[in-house]
């Protein structure tokens, strides 16, 4: 791809990216930022250094916990919000939003703290010695000012915390169990900040709207954190059963395991991902279904690509008869849309939900008016993945097209406009790399179409 044609791409992206993660964040911000100016308004006031810096403090603070506070919450994947947001997939990445955004704030409240003592070394301020601080009214007052230095120094090693762990999550050669395990101290870094805030911030905020939307914030944190830690998150939407059948495909280096006898699960719509463990205290890794839900045979197929470590493993790890613990179901790449033709987009193992969906319209006879076709962009050649494949998109009559990258047969918007000739009257699904499918919705959208209401893709990355 040119430099041209990339730029128009990053554009493109920059206008369509998701939407209601951008309304979450501003409101986010808004709303914090509203009740502590409505709160302390002396910001648009004060002139002198100290007292401003002061009120810098209070409000990056402000933020930074409120961002934190946020972020944890959705860590423990409520099910309201991922219907608001479209799937788990677009809420974890304002997780990661707010994440990033926790981390710039935080890094300019250290500096507001730091900055007297580095102003006074350099001479640009005169040092002046500290009075007394008000004399509390009450016990509580006393408990608090007598802590003000163990929360400076719990708060000042968190923020050090904080910078580490955001930096393993972001560094993506680190493998996901690794991140995984690290990402869970978040729990008590969070904690530690909590006792800072409650410590260092203003009484009168409590009583204040700063404090009617900050208090409810730090219960739900709180609570979040504790079901981290206690490893209770999802523990409501989790089913088990064991290994009927495992199956590798050497040349798309993909593995397909089937659980059968599958107890405690509510069913699952096709497109549909879940977490899946063989190891409790392994933690779990998400996984697209690549199977339809009968109650009467209650199984459950995953096709899982090796992409690392972990995945890689499995093949050896893993037998049949094994317990599989299983949670969810999550996601909203549920095909559901008015449109007359689906076109179905695929890369590498992003064929997974396409497969359920087929075996769904395949298995309940669905009738469909329906044109369905499915583009399947491959890096190798597997005959034995393909048969399947073939056989599958033949009983649920949909149009497939393959394309091996390595035969020089690649994926483009132009030749799925030569197959597709109503295109225009089409929705576009699109689960596989990033890249690809910003490419393919790039393409789209200088065609006109409007990529807002009908190309959905899949952000399947959870960190």
């Amino acid at each position: 791809m040119d430099k041209s044609a990339k730029d128009d791409e990053i554009q493109i992206e920059k206008k369509i990216f998701m939407n209601k993660i951008k309304i979450a964040w501003w409101f986010s911000l808004f709303v914090l930022s509203a009740v502590w100016i409505v709160t302390d308004p002396g910001i648009f006031t004060t002139r002198e250094v100290i007292p401003l810096r002061n009120l810098l403090v209070q409000y990056s603070g402000i933020l930074a916990v409120g961002w934190m506070s946020l972020a944890i919450c959705l860590s423990v994947r409520p099910k309201f919000s991922e219907t608001w947001f479209g799937g788990l997939d677009k809420m974890y990445r304002l997780h990661k939003w707010l994440g990033i955004s926790v981390v710039v704030v935080s890094f300019f409240h250290w500096c507001m703290s730091k900055a007297p003592r580095w102003a006074t070394e350099l001479g640009l301020l005169v040092h002046r010695k500290r009075g007394p601080r008000p004399h509390a009214t009450n016990q509580f007052g006393d408990w608090l000012s007598s802590h003000r230095g163990l929360a400076e120094t719990v708060g000042e090693w968190m923020f050090y915390g904080t910078l580490i762990l955001i930096g393993i999550a972001l560094f993506k050669k680190i493998s996901y169990r690794s991140f995984y395990k690290t990402h869970r101290l978040f729990a008590l870094i969070y904690l530690g900040l909590v006792f800072h805030t409650i410590i260092l911030t203003k009484i009168s905020y409590w009583i204040s709207p700063v404090g009617l939307v900050i208090f409810p914030l730090l219960v739900g944190g709180v609570v979040s954190a504790f079901l981290s830690l206690f490893k209770k998150i999802g523990v409501l939407r989790q089913g088990y059963g064991k290994i009927e059948n495992i199956e590798y495909f050497p040349g798309v280096k993909a593995l397909e395991v089937v659980i059968k006898d599958i107890r405690g699960w509510g069913g699952h719509k096709p497109g549909q991902f879940a977490y899946v463990t063989s190891q409790i205290e392994e933690g779990h890794h998400p996984f697209t279904i690549a199977s339809s839900w009968k109650e009467n045979d209650a199984k459950i197929t995953f096709i899982i690509k090796e992409l690392g470590d972990y995945t890689g493993s499995l093949k050896e790890s893993l037998h049949v008869g094994q317990t599989m613990w299983i949670e969810g179901p999550y996601g909203c790449f549920t095909f559901d849309d008015n449109c007359p033709i689906q076109v179905w987009l695929s890369g590498g193992v992003g064929i997974t939900p396409f497969i359920a969906r087929m075996k769904y319209l395949s298995e309940t006879k669905t009738s469909t008016t329906q044109t369905i076709y499915l583009f399947h962009s491959a890096a190798q050649a597997d005959e034995g993945a393909f048969a399947k494949l073939t056989a599958d998109a033949k009983s649920a009559g949909v149009h497939l097209h393959i394309f091996v990258d390595v035969q020089g047969d690649r994926l483009s918007g132009e030749k799925i406009r030569e197959l597709v000739k109503d295109w225009r009257e089409s929705s576009f699904w699109f689960c596989g790399p990033l890249g690809l499918g910003n490419a393919l919705k790039a393409d789209f959208a200088k065609k006109g179409e409007p990529i807002n209401q009908r190309f959905r893709q899949e952000l399947f990355d959870m960190r």
